[in-house]
């Protein structure tokens, strides 16, 4: 099964990609749709993510930790 092993901040959501697959193998806006997709592909030991994980409000968040903030919230429903 492909584990999400990296984030990208993308257009107010989150991208989620795996070591074992090319390509996005989830995307979500909200931490319930984010949550979705971690409990159905799963989640590698090890999550990496982008720079744009830091720099969120460039990618359609309100805030910089905007991006952080929404998977914190998804990893609390998992």
């Amino acid at each position: 099964m492909p584990n999400v092993s990296y984030l990208s901040a993308h257009k107010g959501g989150i991208q989620m990609f795996s070591d074992s697959e090319i390509g996005i193998v989830g995307y979500g806006k909200t931490p319930e749709s984010i949550a979705y997709v971690l409990n159905t592909k799963g989640i590698a030991h090890t999550v990496f993510q982008s720079s744009s994980m830091d720099f969120a409000s460039g990618e359609g968040f309100d805030t910089d930790d905007g991006a952080k903030l929404l998977f914190k919230r998804a990893l609390e429903l998992i």
